[in-house]
């Protein structure tokens, strides 16, 4: 009688997962559409397709994904793509902490002036508590953030002068992304900030239209902005760093099995760490082969000594400190605890 029952028990079992299966399965899309601000050959770009490859590879076919770079999503204004992913229309993206500030204050963090002097003091943050912290802010808005990439630290170009001086900033019409903290940050340098998407930025640097721009050395010889948009001055400044933060749409995630949940969350964490790896390959010495590459294209390189960059630093203290309240003084300053200890 017991056997029967148990076999019984162990029949019904099978049954309800077979139907669990079904059931999650019929809510599966037939394609998931992943955003991304630009597409390959860049870092960025090809992470996105790799996660996109190894979701498929983990779930033996049960999710798959297409990727939309130039946040084409959302008309290509990138400062709309979180509102987009929490009203559901996009599934996925590979976002900027730049571009999702705006929609969450507290990722103005890593656009701190000169808050991370190097890419330890990144993961100190991104890998720690600070990073737990983020992640804990954007689970509660409608996403749900599964691993960190990066775009890289910011180098400032332009096509007039070499920068070495906030001096030297003065006048200068500066291309800087949809962000108050960017256009205080300039201001405060004296130059001139002029907020546009990185679609409209190219066109806009070619044409004199702006100076200068920032953004990593990856985009900056990728797109060729040494020819295409007349970049000739680099200054190495490492003022502000970009990390980008993999996520699901809640409503999204919500439709998947368990075990397809892990399986997008492993391939976001491999995605990811591949991702940081190429963001630096060739920018940490002793392999520094891409800023010598840059260089030997007749680009002229200014690398800011500590003493050059304390007086960047100085002149953006106002900003440090008025977005320290708006971010939370709490957050700012376990960052500057966790990098203060960094190894």
């Amino acid at each position: 009688m017991k056997k029967g029952i148990l076999v019984f028990m162990a029949t019904t079992m099978v049954i309800f997962c077979c139907l669990t299966e079904v059931a999650f399965s019929a809510d599966y899309k037939p394609e998931y559409k992943l955003s991304t601000v630009v597409g390959k050959p860049f870092a960025w770009g090809i992470a996105g397709e790799r996660w996109a490859e190894l979701v498929k590879e983990k779930t033996a076919g049960r999710i798959l994904i297409k990727t939309y770079p130039g946040t084409s999503l959302v008309g290509g204004d990138q400062t709309k793509e979180f509102t987009a992913i929490r009203q559901g229309a996009i599934d996925m993206a590979i976002g900027s902490t730049i571009n999702w500030s705006p929609q969450v204050k507290e990722l103005n963090l890593f656009s701190m002036p000169f808050l991370m002097p190097d890419y330890k003091a990144i993961d100190a943050l991104t890998q720690g508590d600070v990073g737990k912290d983020l992640f804990k802010i954007l689970s509660e808005k409608d996403v749900v953030p599964l691993a960190w990439g990066e775009n890289g630290f910011r180098e400032l170009t332009n096509s007039k002068r070499a920068i070495r001086t906030p001096a030297d900033l003065k006048g200068l019409k500066i291309r800087v992304v949809g962000s108050p903290l960017f256009l205080d940050t300039f201001t405060a340098l004296g130059a001139n900030p002029t907020q546009m998407s990185w679609a409209d930025a190219v066109p806009a640097l070619s044409s004199g239209a702006v100076d200068g721009q920032e953004n990593p050395l990856t985009i900056f010889t990728i797109a060729k902005l040494d020819t295409a948009a007349n970049q000739k001055n680099l200054t190495l400044w490492g003022y502000v760093a970009d990390p980008l933060i993999f996520v699901v749409s809640k409503s999204v995630w919500g439709t998947w099995t368990p075990e397809d949940q892990k399986a997008v969350r492993e391939a976001a964490e491999q995605a990811g760490r591949e991702n940081i790896d190429a963001a630096r390959k060739g920018l940490i010495p002793p392999d520094d082969s891409m800023i010598k590459e840059v260089g030997a294209k007749g680009v002229n390189v200014v690398k800011l000594t500590d003493v050059e960059k304390e007086a960047f630093r100085k002149a953006t203290r106002s900003v440090y400190d008025k977005w320290a309240k708006q971010i939370g003084a709490d957050l700012v300053k376990k960052a500057e605890e966790a990098i203060a200890k960094r190894k």
